[in-house]
């Protein structure tokens, strides 16, 4: 009987363990364009890498920038069981690019949803301050699909102005105060596209306003070699984190990743096939080309959570 009885509780622990933890990320897919084509750049094969990327890691909530409608219909054919919020920054409904926040249908329930933007009339579309572009904040409220709607926490994604120092300052401001409105002190992450790195005022803003730490600061863990930018270009490296995961104090941060994982496309050589150094001979090469399936490498935060 006590073998059978500590038989049990190990497996409630276990099962409490394992519905305790919360994957979330935030990545910047970079926006379809013309010009990114011409360089090889190509949203074809760039998403079904990012894609491929994000089902393996199969994060249970992940906020994504410059997503533009169409890529959103695109992801969604190939994004295993991932429900979305989000609209077009440009109107309200599907023009412009999407803050979207994916969901794991599975795993997570979207409990209430909505958007406001970075702005003076938040309510409503519209250039803020100094901006160059409309910027917008999506959230939503989720619990896990066990857990009570008591256990709930708020997930806001963004993407901050990329030029106006002015809307990123008060973009910051408005932002902290939208979460002690809409959250009402429940735990809270925040994902997104800052334009700003770890030494900048902007971020200070956030993980001084005591309701907000920085993720990478508090992580156990950690796995991040470089920083969020590229610049689609595989050999560039920085410290510079841009794409912050800020989270509520009361939740755990276990484990931090900059993911820099790449894809390769046929290089424009004579080589033919190559022998490796040191390498068993039936292993043959060809001369590729590298390439980051965006300029923003993805952030992955494992988290401690009532789920």
């Amino acid at each position: 009987m006590k073998k059978l009885f500590l038989s049990v509780l190990f497996l409630a622990t276990v099962t409490l363990q394992l519905s305790s933890q919360l994957l979330v990320g935030s990545y910047n897919i970079r926006y379809k364009n013309a010009g990114d084509s011409l360089k090889g750049n190509v949203w074809g094969k760039r998403c079904q890498v990012i894609c491929d990327q994000i089902n393996f890691m199969s994060p249970d909530v992940l906020g994504t920038q410059e997503v533009l409608h169409g890529q959103l219909q695109d992801m969604l054919e190939r994004l295993d069981g991932y429900g979305y919020i989000g609209v077009g920054r440009d109107d309200g409904a599907t023009a412009g690019e999407y803050a979207a926040i994916f969901y794991k249908q599975d795993k997570v329930r979207l409990l209430d949803s909505g958007n406001f933007w970075l702005s003076e009339t938040p309510d409503r579309p519209g250039l803020g301050w100094d901006a160059a572009c409309v910027r917008i904040c999506t959230w939503g409220r989720f619990t896990g699909q066990t857990a009570t709607d008591d256990d709930a926490f708020y997930f806001f994604n963004l993407h901050m102005d990329h030029v106006g120092v002015v809307a990123r300052r008060e973009a910051a401001k408005l932002i902290v105060r939208k979460i002690q409105e809409i959250a009402h002190g429940a735990p809270v992450i925040v994902t997104g596209d800052f334009n700003v790195d770890q030494t900048d005022e902007i971020y200070r803003i956030f993980t001084e306003s005591g309701i907000l730490m920085d993720s990478y600061q508090a992580a156990r863990l950690r796995f991040a070699e470089n920083g969020t930018f590229n610049s689609f270009d595989v050999n560039l490296f920085t410290t510079s984190r841009i794409d912050h995961v800020f989270v509520s104090p009361s939740l755990q941060v276990d484990a931090y990743g900059v993911l820099t994982n790449s894809y390769w496309i046929p290089g424009d050589n004579d080589e033919g096939t190559i022998k490796g150094h040191d390498a068993p001979q039936e292993i043959s090469f060809s001369r590729y080309q590298r390439r980051q399936p965006s300029d923003h490498y993805p952030v992955f935060v494992r988290l401690g959570y009532k789920m």
